[in-house]
């Protein structure tokens, strides 16, 4: 099997999110839509299809890697992992005491919280080990508008929850923006130092 490089790794990631976002936005109304049982369960699963090639490119992408990246890697995951657990428990524990009331729909949180929680510990842990974590030569010239756009995505389905008085989920959505927004400016921002230092080189 191919190496899979990085700029190639970023497209199709970027392309399965595209996906995951369409068949989240469709799946809502055609749930309302359709009376079937089992039609309506296969819907409600559509967007975790992408999410499960996200998954295997990910492990494909860690396995091309030398031994100090995968270590980054698995230190940066099993953080994440910590941080998921221990909220979950937490969360678990407030409600079942009656502190907090949640819907199952708050599981639909796991795993983009993970997502983040380890993309915030690989950065840290890169650093630590002298990684760059953004090449800008091999990384994709539209990842910021790639963060832009999830970012208008999130912000409508923020409107949307907030409209229908689910505080929880359009305070979730709103947090969600802001990460987005704030990850399209600072690779936007990485990106043009890189470009001006190789001018200036």
């Amino acid at each position: 099997m191919a190496r899979l490089i990085k700029k190639h790794y970023e497209q199709r990631l970027m392309l399965a999110m595209l996906v995951y976002m369409v068949a989240l936005i469709a799946a809502g109304p055609l749930l309302r839509a359709v009376a079937s049982l089992p039609l309506k369960a296969m819907l409600a699963v559509a967007p975790v299809l992408p999410m499960l090639y996200v998954i295997a490119l990910m492990w494909r992408r860690i396995s091309d890697s030398d031994e100090l990246e995968q270590r980054t890697h698995l230190v940066a995951l099993g953080v994440a992992t910590a941080l998921v657990s221990a909220l979950s428990m937490g969360g678990g524990f407030l409600v079942a005491g009656g502190v907090l009331h949640l819907g199952g729909d708050v599981l639909i949180w796991v795993f983009p919280v993970l997502m983040m929680g380890y993309g915030i510990a690989y950065r840290q842990v890169a650093n630590r080990y002298g990684m760059g974590v953004l090449c800008t030569d091999e990384g994709s010239p539209w990842l910021p508008w790639y963060f832009a756009v999830t970012a208008v995505v999130m912000a409508a389905f923020g409107l949307d929850a907030w409209w229908k008085h689910n505080a929880w989920n359009a305070l979730a959505f709103a947090a969600t923006t802001a990460l987005f927004v704030t990850m399209a400016v600072w690779v936007r921002m990485r990106q043009s130092r890189a470009r001006r230092l190789e001018r200036e080189d």
